[in-house]
């Protein structure tokens, strides 16, 4: 068998070429940009003194309009609307299963796509290995009563000059896949084939066959022989893996949606976490915190920060609550000072209007308790202004300052104050010799806090007690100041108050045992200003030792001079006094 050019022979149909149909949609136009239109919407004015202008439809400017560099709010859709609505979990778990629905599918399609195409390659190396043989077996076969070929699945049609022989496949495969409908071909024809399988249609609609085409030359004539195969196990097979594919898929979608909400509930459990504990501090529980968490993950950076956040909140609010009791305190105790002069002041006034004070002597005595509490009045004005500078956190000047000067002068004051007294000025460590002890500060405000612990000793000591004012270094390089007394000392329960404004043991706030309380208060005030720390001590033998750090100055700031100032005394306000 020999393949030669093609001679007249009976009329073929040109190989059916298969065409993708030619389908149109509609074409998606364009949407054109909305415009604004007047609506009766009210602009805010600018200033609240101007009134705003009507909005007509022909004046009404939209609000870019008015403030060009502001940015147009976002215009949302609804489908956009209902999404940003959905929770959070329900997103997650949605997003999940498209997903994996997604990749299901493209898997399954290429799987399909895959062993459909493999199978009919078997088809196809099983027609290009078989069916030359095949043909020249129907031809060696051919006998005036037709083709003695035993039945099978291939379909053998041989065309010569005219002459037409079909082999048709068994009578299984006839019912099954039907018979292929192979068009009418040529020598030519079957030799621009080039021996590549093609796939024709079947008699039976949901069957396909593969064939393959061999020119043919008979005594002269020529003609074509066409081998066929069923695809009806491909499409078959196909069809049952495309069908385990679906069911599978919907498990696994359905498998992963479940175990999707399980793992995002749970991972979101935490912000359900920092949800509850919001709303406890909402509610006023302000001592909630965040369960803590890995700082490598989103959740645990997300809970330290908060945590932090909570806990700044929590001493902002305490210190708040703090300092607004202290205010309360604070005016009530300054009320409360300030009833008692101003009362006195009006009584006495009221007594001079009565006409009951006849005498000379009893207007003198008037005269001299008024002064008495306007003074009174007038030094706690002066401490409450002190202590509210102080308050401001004022820049200090910060020039050299020996500590054993001011001690040196305190002394000197307490001997031309209460000479009955023993006043001494000793090294912080006896035996240690002594020397300057240069501070960085304001002088004036350093001699007040000396003045006001020796006042404070001498208001609340016994007469003659012995009093001890001691400077030295402490181990860490800091200044120290000591004013120690050997009197009766101080209940553990007061010491920790005493630096306290307006704190006083003696609750009756009587005037014969101390006055209002601002004295420690001052002192704590003026160390804590200079960067210092004052506290109470208990004094070996009984007594008490008030203890004042403060940061030495630097080396190679200059000695004051050591022989310091000359003339008044210290002592002279009678209200630097001790509070305890």
């Amino acid at each position: 068998m020999t393949a030669s050019p093609s001679s007249p022979g009976p009329s073929s149909t040109p190989p059916a070429s298969a065409s993708a149909p030619s389908t149109s949609g509609p074409s998606a136009s364009a949407a054109s940009p909305a415009t604004a239109t007047p609506g009766p919407a009210v602009a805010h004015p600018p200033h609240a003194d101007v009134p705003p202008p009507a909005a007509t439809p022909s004046t009404a400017p939209s609000l870019a309009a008015e403030a060009p560099g502001t940015p147009a709010p976002e215009r949302r859709t609804p489908l956009r609307a209902r999404w940003d609505a959905v929770p959070l979990v329900h997103r997650l778990v949605g997003i999940i299963t498209v997903l994996v629905g997604l990749g299901l599918v493209l898997a399954g399609v290429v799987s399909a796509t895959l062993l459909g195409g493999t199978m009919v390659g078997q088809v196809d190396e099983k027609l290009e290995s078989e069916g030359l043989s095949l043909a020249q077996q129907q031809l060696d076969s051919l006998t005036p009563f037709g083709s003695t070929l035993a039945p099978s699945d291939y379909y053998v049609r041989v065309q010569v000059g005219g002459f037409e022989n079909v082999s048709p496949p068994s009578r299984s495969a006839r019912l099954r896949y039907g018979v292929p409908v192979v068009p009418d071909l040529t020598a030519a024809q079957a030799t621009a084939r080039r021996g590549e399988p093609f796939t024709v249609r079947s008699t039976t609609d949901d069957s396909r066959w593969r064939a393959v085409a061999y020119p043919l030359t008979v005594e002269g004539a020529t003609g074509s022989v066409v081998v066929a195969l069923p695809l009806g196990d491909v499409q078959s097979t196909v069809k049952r893996m495309v069908l385990v594919l679906v069911v599978s898929g919907a498990g696994i979608v359905l498998l992963g949606a479940l175990a999707g909400a399980w793992a995002v509930r749970r991972s979101l459990r935490p912000l359900r976490e920092i949800e509850s504990t919001a709303a406890a501090i909402a509610a006023g529980d302000l001592s909630r915190r965040v369960p803590p968490a890995p700082e490598q993950t989103e959740v645990g950076r997300l809970s330290a920060a908060l945590n932090g956040m909570l806990t700044q909140i929590e001493q902002a609010f305490a210190a708040r609550t703090a300092s607004e009791a202290r205010m309360r305190r604070f005016v009530a105790d300054a009320s409360h000072e300030l009833r008692t002069p101003l009362a006195a002041i009006r009584g006495y006034g009221e007594l001079y209007r009565m006409g009951a004070l006849r005498e000379p002597a009893q207007v003198d005595d008037t005269m001299r308790r008024i002064e008495d509490s306007a003074t009174r009045m007038g030094g706690l004005v002066d401490d409450l202004l002190a202590l509210a500078r102080l308050d401001e956190n004022r820049p200090l000047r910060r020039e050299p300052v020996d500590l054993t000067v001011l001690a040196a002068d305190a002394v000197s004051d307490l001997h031309a104050l209460d000479p009955s007294r023993t006043a001494r000025l000793v090294p912080l460590v006896a035996g240690a010799p002594s020397g300057p002890c240069v501070v960085l500060g304001e002088e004036p405000r350093l001699r007040q806090v000396v003045a006001n612990l020796v006042g404070n000793v001498v208001q609340h000591t016994p007469p003659g007690t012995p009093v001890e004012l001691a400077v030295g270094t402490a181990p860490d390089g800091q200044a120290v100041l000591e004013v120690r007394d050997h009197g009766p000392g101080i209940d553990p329960e007061h010491a920790a108050r005493v630096f306290e404004r307006f704190y006083r043991v003696d609750a009756s706030r009587g005037r014969d045992s101390g006055g209002a309380g601002l004295g420690m208060a001052i002192v704590a005030a003026i160390v804590t200003a200079h960067g210092g720390t004052v506290g109470l001590d208990e004094t070996p033998g009984g007594g008490t030792t008030v203890r004042v750090l403060l940061p030495s100055a630097p080396d190679e700031v200059p000695e004051p001079d050591l022989t310091g100032p000359s003339g008044g005394s210290t002592m002279a306000r009678p209200d630097h006094r001790r509070e305890a």
